[in-house]
Parts: structure tokens; C-alpha cells; sequence
């Protein structure tokens, strides 16, 4: 019997095929354009400075100086003419007044009528990144290094945080001093120099007075040349040919003419000067001299012996411009504290750029490190990243979504709001006496035409009410008398600081305790002069 076999079907071919990885990414070409490439630690920075422009952002306005500038700036914008003598404070009536940050307070309040209070704390932001931003920017073309473009922007906002903390035209005069900064720091000549550096010190003479501290760190640049040229030549005559030092002399010139377009002509030099030299000044903290008990102290000292300790140990040249920054600078700060601010950037590019070249020389490499890669990448993440912070700053959210900050919010704790709101509801009658540090805030947000005793502006008050203001404040020996001297009727206080008066003031029958709230008091004479 023969058997049946039975063919079994055959198994249809599998065809194996490899499984989808995508593109080979290696083999992509960046097509972004050269010049708009970017090194990977762009993004670091931009992140890095992001967060500094978000903190300083949401900083609370502080209660001094910024309101009485506002107010300031009111007044030349409905009057569309700069006042010649002092015209908010009746006591300083017929002070000459050379309102040298009149730039500054027009641009201010009319951000403030525009964007509102948010728009103050952008400007404020913008400008303290820009700063570091520079810093960073000319630290990364010295070293290549982020990390010391880190330790530059940390090291200038720590030495210079207490002078940062109020917003002010002196944050525009800083901004235009780091600037200049960079500017003059850049390893090679630009053209477009004669053009900036003038235009920038026209703009900073109308914005604030410390243009001067940039006509001296041009002359530091004029004088530090000459001293490099005749150590390294021994010649006269080469001193008198370098092409550099007649460059800086040159635009050191063209910056002191160009000071001169601003509403007061040469008058503005006096200006500029006399502030600082005003015998009130020497009764404000901030231009007491530097102590270094203190945090601020403390962090000069110790910027000053790194860059003593670095200037024995890197290998670069040290320039002669930077020794007599950082000692006059320096010098001018011992004197007064409120000098550090100008001190600081220099001292922090200094101490970035030099401690890279001691860390390079310790780890036996070459000075510079080669240029790293850069690619379209990091540029499109550095675009995104500026565009992701100012969404969620309050600028962007008030630009983007119309949404403003609460006033209360956006204010430091001891702004005198409800001090403010009940002299609005109760207007005062004839002469206030009120906290120096409230004046300005008084000025902008109280009744109009309140006659308040003094504000920031202490330069403005004369000499004989400055000392009554003193007189009161501290109980000296006669105050009292000043009070009615000066046809008080009204007496503006806050209890932190002045609980003796506040004491003083009950126990006296013709005063009578009208409002307390947070801290702020205000007494009215029972029968008013």
C-alpha cells in the first residue's frame, strides 16, 4: 500500500526590514546664517540675566526718591517748561533750581501714565540687566569662560545691591557708565565710537549728574595710555604719537562738549558738582563714609584683596587705567558710601577677567581657550528664552494682557499709602512737617498743593530749614519752637523711627492724634495757624 504524502503548504518570505530611527541628526546641516550663530553658553547668560531682569522686575518700588521724581516730572510735562527754582517744597521757594535728571523724570512719569506702575519696574529691570548683560558680554570676549561671566555680574550686583535697590535716575547714569565701559574695554578701534560715545554722554547729562564719573573714567583711559606708552617706550615722543591715547584725549574732548547739550549750558558742570558739596548731605547714611562692619563693607574688603592677590598672580598686562579706577574709585567710596555703585562694575570685570587668567595660569593652559562651536540652535533657544521672561514679567504681562499690578503689591512696606489717601480725604491746611523719606511719595500721591517740609532732594533745602527738620526730628533743644516758627499745622510721622516725637506730641495739648495705620501717624493742631 503505498502512502499518501502530503505536501504542506510553504510559509510565505518575511521580509526583515529595519525599524524607522529617524534622521541621522549628525548628518544635518545648519543652515542658519554665520553671523547669527551662537556659542552654547549664550543661552547659559541669557538665562542666567533673564532671572536677574525677573527679580529686579518684581522688586517692589521703593518709598523715596523715585515718587518725588514723578512728581517732578508732572510738573515739566503739564507745564512743558523746566522750573528754575525748587517748586514742590514751599520752604525751598527761590532755591536755584539745575534740574539735571529732568530727562529722566519726564520719561518716567510718562511711563507711568502710559503703562503704569508696572512699566516703572521694566524700566528699572531693563536697565540693571543691561548692566550685566555688558559685563557678561565683555568678560566672555576676554576669558570664553561663563562661569567668569557668572562671577562678574554676581560680584557687581553684590557689591553695588544696597545702591540698586532704589529705583532712580542714577540707575540710567549707571546703565550710561557700563556702557562707556564697554565700550572703551573693547580689544579693537570702532569707527561708529565717535558717534556713541558723544550722543551717550549728550543723553546722560539730561538723564543724571554723575556724567562726570564718565568724563573721569575717559580721562583714566587718556592717562592710564600715557603711562603704558612711556613705561614701555621711555619716549616722549612716542607718548605724544600713539594713535590710542590721541584717540581717547579726542573723545574725552568731544564728551565734554557734547555735556553741553542740555537745557542749562556749562552751568550744568556747577550743578553736578555743588550736590555733592551741600553740607545736608552729610546727615544721610547714604553719603556717610564706607564702613566695613557693615555687609556692603564686608564684600568691598574682600573684592578689593581678591583683585590685590590676582594683580600678583596673572599673566596678563596690567593696564595703568585700571590702578587708577580702582584707587579713585575706591577712594571716592571710603569717603562716601554711595560711590560703590560706580566702583563696582569695574572692579568686577576686573576681578572676572583676571581671575581667569590666574585660573588658566594655575592649570598651566594657554591664556585663551579656542572659540567654541556655535551653531543656529542656541541662538533660536536665546531668543526664546528673552521672549519667556518678559512674558511673565509684569511689564509683559501688562503689554501682552493688559493686566496691572496692584499698587499695594508693588510698593516696598513702608510707603505711607494710607498716610496719603487719608491727607486726601482731609487735606491739610498750611505748613506739614512729614518724614524726609515720605516727602516724595506725599508730593505724588497727596492732595495737590500740599505744602510738605522737605523730600529727597535734600540739596534744595536750604541750610536754616535743613536743621530745623533736624531739630525736630531728633528733639534737639528747642523744637518745639521751631514747629511754630514754621506755622506747623500738620505733622506727618512714622512710629518706626520716630517714637520719642510721637511720645513728645501726645503728651502736648494742642496736638491731637487725628490717624494712625501701619505704622504711619499724623497729628493736626487742635487750633490751627
Amino acid at each position: 500500500m503505498s502512502g499518501t504524502v502530503i505536501e504542506e503548504p510553504m510559509a510565505e518570505a518575511v521580509s526583515e526590514e529595519p525599524p524607522f530611527s529617524g534622521p541621522d541628526i549628525s548628518k544635518l546641516q545648519d543652515h542658519t546664517p554665520a553671523a547669527v550663530r551662537a556659542p552654547r553658553v549664550l543661552a547659559g547668560l541669557v538665562f542666567a540675566v533673564g532671572i536677574i531682569y525677573l527679580v529686579f522686575c518684581m522688586r517692589p518700588l521703593w518709598h523715596t526718591d523715585v515718587w518725588g521724581h514723578l512728581a517732578y516730572g508732572r510738573l515739566i510735562c503739564e507745564g512743558k517748561s523746566l522750573p528754575a527754582t525748587e517748586p514742590l517744597m514751599p520752604l525751598a521757594t527761590g532755591m536755584a533750581f539745575v534740574d539735571t535728571a529732568w530727562l529722566s523724570q519726564v520719561i518716567g512719569y510718562l511711563t507711568m501714565q502710559t503703562i503704569g506702575i508696572a512699566g516703572l519696574q521694566g524700566l528699572f529691570a531693563l536697565a540693571s540687566a543691561t548692566c550685566v548683560a555688558l559685563l557678561a558680554t565683555r568678560t566672555y570676549q576676554k576669558t570664553r569662560n561663563g562661569w567668569f561671566c557668572l562671577l562678574a555680574m554676581v560680584g557687581f550686583l553684590a557689591v553695588a545691591a544696597e545702591s540698586l535697590t532704589i529705583i532712580r535716575p542714577q540707575v540710567a547714569g549707571i546703565a550710561c557708565f557700563v556702557m562707556l565701559l564697554f565700550r572703551l574695554t573693547s580689544p579693537r578701534l570702532h569707527r561708529s565710537d565717535w558717534i556713541l560715545i558723544p550722543v551717550l554722554f549728550a543723553l546722560w547729562a539730561n538723564l543724571h549728574g554723575s556724567f562726570l564719573t564718565g568724563l573721569f573714567l575717559l580721562g583714566s583711559f587718556v592717562a592710564g595710555r600715557a603711562i603704558d606708552v612711556g613705561f614701555r617706550t621711555g619716549s616722549w615722543q612716542a607718548i605724544i604719537r600713539d594713535h590710542r591715547l590721541r584717540r581717547n584725549f579726542l573723545l574725552l574732548e568731544l564728551a565734554a562738549a557734547a555735556v553741553l547739550v542740555n537745557p542749562y549750558g556749562i552751568g550744568v558742570y556747577g550743578a553736578a558738582l555743588q550736590i555733592a558739596a551741600n553740607p545736608n548731605l552729610s546727615d544721610l547714611t547714604e553719603w556717610h563714609p564706607q564702613v566695613l562692619r557693615e555687609v556692603t563693607g564686608i564684600l568691598f574688603g574682600a573684592v578689593i584683596v581678591a583683585l590685590a592677590v590676582l594683580y600678583r598672580w596673572t599673566p596678563r598686562r596690567v593696564r595703568a587705567w585700571e590702578v587708577i579706577s580702582l584707587v579713585v574709585l575706591g577712594w571716592s567710596t571710603f569717603n562716601s558710601s554711595r560711590m560703590i555703585v560706580w566702583w563696582a562694575p569695574v572692579a568686577a570685570l576686573l576681578l572676572a577677567v583676571h581671575g581667569h587668567a590666574s585660573w588658566r595660569r594655575w592649570r598651566r593652559l594657554p591664556l585663551i581657550p579656542e572659540a567654541p562651536a556655535r551653531a543656529g540652535k542656541w541662538t533660536v533657544v536665546a531668543v526664546g528664552l528673552i521672549w519667556i521672561f518678559f512674558a511673565y514679567s509684569p511689564l509683559g504681562i501688562r503689554v501682552i494682557h493688559g493686566k496691572s499690578p496692584k499698587l499695594e503689591r508693588s510698593v516696598s512696606s513702608d510707603t505711607p499709602l494710607a498716610a496719603a489717601k487719608y491727607l486726601r480725604e482731609k487735606p491739610p491746611v498750611g505748613q506739614v512737617f512729614n518724614t524726609f523719606e515720605w516727602g516724595d511719595y506725599l508730593q505724588w500721591a497727596g492732595p495737590a498743593g500740599m505744602k510738605i517740609f522737605v523730600n529727597s532732594h535734600a540739596h534744595l533745602v536750604p541750610r536754616e530749614v535743613w536743621q530745623a527738620y533736624m531739630q525736630i526730628s531728633d528733639l534737639q533743644s528747642g523744637w518745639e519752637e521751631a514747629i511754630d516758627r514754621y506755622g506747623i499745622n500738620t505733622i506727618v510721622i512714622d512710629r518706626e523711627h520716630r517714637e520719642p516725637l510721637i511720645k513728645k506730641l501726645k503728651e502736648i495739648d494742642k496736638w491731637k492724634l487725628d490717624f494712625e495705620q501701619d505704622g504711619q501717624v499724623v497729628f493736626i493742631r487742635k487750633k490751627p495757624i
